[in-house]
């Protein structure tokens, strides 16, 4: 049983990773003057310059700290409430926590390396006001 459960955790993780890894999401650009008399290269061109440059200005912000910082938040308190509850019902504490802990760590992680396509929201602003500059506009992003 416990062998079937960590399959199953395993899974999912490879999952996410592979989704994670196999799409960054780009601008979408409003078919303006600028788009429709442009070439395709250009635009592409002038879109990848702006990524770059976002990157580049914007390395300072880094997600990592945000979801270390989310996992342990949700962990400690699923091993508080899987401890409580397994006070409660007469089993071990002990057990119920890591139990607890070791769910929310994982559900967390998963949750954000499935979520990790999304762009820093600052990369995004970033990108959207160079590509602006250059007569583009973003209607969103995919």
């Amino acid at each position: 049983m416990k062998r079937s459960i960590m399959a199953v955790f395993a899974w999912v993780i490879a999952a996410g990773i592979l989704q994670g890894c196999t799409h960054v999401q780009r601008p979408v650009l409003y078919p303006n003057q600028k788009v429709t008399s442009s070439s395709r290269a250009l635009v592409e061109r002038d879109v990848d310059e702006c990524m770059r440059l976002g990157k580049e200005y914007v390395r300072g912000y880094h997600r990592t700290g945000e979801v270390a910082l989310r996992t342990t938040r949700n962990a400690a308190i699923a091993a508080a409430t899987g401890a409580a509850i397994s006070a409660v019902a007469g089993g071990n504490a002990g057990t119920g926590a890591a139990i607890g802990a070791a769910g929310a760590g994982t559900a967390t992680v998963a949750k954000e390396i499935t979520s990790s396509a999304e762009p820093d929201p600052m990369f995004k602003n970033f990108v959207e006001r160079c590509l602006r500059d250059k007569g583009y506009e973003v209607m969103g992003w995919r």
